[in-house]
């Protein structure tokens, strides 16, 4: 029997890398590692994320640039800075509200 696996962190919610000095608002969200083996295989061995936790889809930034994100549950921490995410994407799929957190935009929704 497989075990389902809840996120921990939700669509919209703001984190931060655990290890690396990135950020990122989610925007997606796999229940397990839904990649290839050869993006896996070249991460470094005692760094590498087990397969078997929800991976997160991340509009990233960091000090130089703005990016796409795949990243383990493991890895992940709140970011609780309440700054804005940079990336370019953000405001095609969210709204920032008065609250300081990123709301799906309503067409986005399925």
């Amino acid at each position: 029997m497989m075990k389902m696996h809840v996120a921990k962190y939700k669509i919209g919610q703001v984190v931060k890398h655990r290890l690396f000095p990135f950020r990122g608002v989610i925007f997606d969200i796999d229940p397990e590692f839904n990649n290839t083996e050869e993006w896996w295989e070249a991460i470094p061995a005692d760094v590498r994320p087990r397969k078997d936790q929800p991976f997160y889809h991340l509009f990233a930034e960091n000090a130089e640039t703005e990016y796409i994100a795949y990243v383990s549950e493991q890895n992940l921490l709140p970011d609780t800075s309440g700054a804005p995410i940079r990336h370019p994407q953000v405001e095609e799929v969210f709204e920032w509200d008065d609250n300081g957190n990123y709301k799906p935009l309503d067409d986005m929704l399925n």
